[in-house]
């Protein structure tokens, strides 16, 4: 039996253990930095395989695979752990304990998968050249990103790895598939927040107040007008602002109102002149208008870039594994990874896991409450990630 045999049966028998294993941590969720337990659990399963591991960034695990000629070929694989503030509306047995939290974006999934990739390529570590470092990161929901505290840390170092292959679920992707794709395919992220200020008031009498509500309006208003005639347009960018809060009442203009947007962009010349912009438009208006305005812009993750070279020869690779069919071409996404401060320091490549099954109602978006995934996706995630971790090249 050659390699790709031999995990593609581990993979079919280890199926049911892990899908237990995905059970475990989607009912226990954490959010990002405090995923206590989560690691803890890991820990565990590292310890019961013999896998080395340490610790980083408080809450991430480290280990380490070592095949023939370890330091022929060193290639680290890498998962997310934490979960997100939001209220989990299915109805299954592994539903979330923790209230308020839930694995909406599939995390528990790619800890799942990577641990069980963990267990094939111990079993199987004389079938295959080099050493494989295992990367179970906190914190990739929240700024500044658990990828960025660990590259800090030095979790790229001692030993150093040529690559790293990241694997995310891809809900609007069918069940049995995967998708990749060369080049840049995450857009940056960055979080505005904008206070205006001024003189509240009876609403029956604006003309001695400093209308907050409708300084706020025209901002956003005029926001959108930055990406529209001063972005190009061939070049993919949003600004989207997500909240709007002031006053609470029908008749007194507040005194203060906050807003809350992101802004995502492909290019990163164009995302730090739009940051000029924003700024310069909102001072503007509020001055205008009499108000005062306080406005922060938190800088996020970069774009992720996926290496053609090692991503092309991944993709080829799990077209051997999975058939050619099933392989796709995976679409531009406006969403943002902390996969991408990896992929600014060495060859990276994030691929997607298709869960999708309408016929199984399965067809929720992530970080959506009725967020699930087709389980027979484990078997799949788990053999792809060990076999590429095995068998791709640098």
């Amino acid at each position: 039996m050659n390699l790709q045999e031999k995990i593609k049966t581990l993979a079919t028998q280890y199926k049911d253990e892990f899908i237990a294993v995905r059970h475990q941590l989607h009912a226990n969720p954490e959010l990002s930095f405090q995923e206590f337990e989560t690691s803890k659990f890991v820990q565990q399963k590292l310890t019961d395989l013999q896998i080395p591991f340490t610790i980083m960034a408080k809450t991430g695990v480290v280990a380490i695979i070592e095949g023939k000629n370890p330091k022929e070929r060193i290639i680290a694989l890498r998962a997310d752990m934490d979960a997100l503030p939001i209220t989990e509306e299915n109805d299954v047995v592994y539903k979330s304990k923790n209230k308020g939290i839930m694995h909406a974006c599939g995390h528990d999934v790619h800890t799942t998968c990577l641990l069980g990739a963990a267990k094939i390529l111990q079993e199987t570590k004389g079938d295959w050249n080099g050493t494989i470092k295992l990367i179970f990161q906190p914190g990739e929901e929240k700024n500044p990103g658990g990828a960025s505290i660990m590259i800090k840390e030095g979790v790229l170092e001692n030993p150093k790895p040529q690559g790293i292959i990241g694997m995310h679920v891809h809900p609007g992707l069918n069940i049995g598939k995967f998708s990749f794709r060369t080049g840049r395919i995450m857009a940056s992220t960055d979080e505005i927040f904008i206070t205006i200020k001024g003189k509240g008031g009876h609403a029956a009498a604006p003309h001695l107040t400093t209308d907050t509500i409708l300084t706020a309006s025209h901002i956003v208003v005029a926001l959108q007008q930055i990406i529209s005639r001063n972005n190009n347009p061939i070049s993919p960018s949003v600004l989207s602002i997500c909240a709007f809060n002031g006053g609470n009442v029908t008749n007194v203009i507040p005194s203060e109102v906050k807003l809350m947007g992101t802004l995502r962009a492909m290019d990163e010349t164009w995302r730090y002149k739009a940051h000029t912009l924003i700024t310069k438009q909102a001072k503007a208006i509020a001055e205008g208008m009499g108000a005062e305005i306080d406005i922060k812009i938190d800088i996020g993750y970069p774009t992720v870039d996926n290496d053609e070279h090692l991503t092309n020869s991944a993709w080829k690779l799990a077209e051997e594994f999975m058939q050619k069919e099933n392989v796709e071409e995976t679409e531009l996404r406006m969403g943002a990874e902390d996969f991408s401060f990896y992929t600014q320091q060495i060859a990276g490549c994030f691929f997607r896991l298709g869960v999708r099954n309408e016929a199984k109602e399965i067809i929720h978006n992530v970080h959506n409450p009725k967020f699930n995934i087709d389980e027979n996706a484990i078997e799949y995630g788990i053999g792809m990630m060990a076999w590429l971790g095995a068998s791709v090249k640098i």
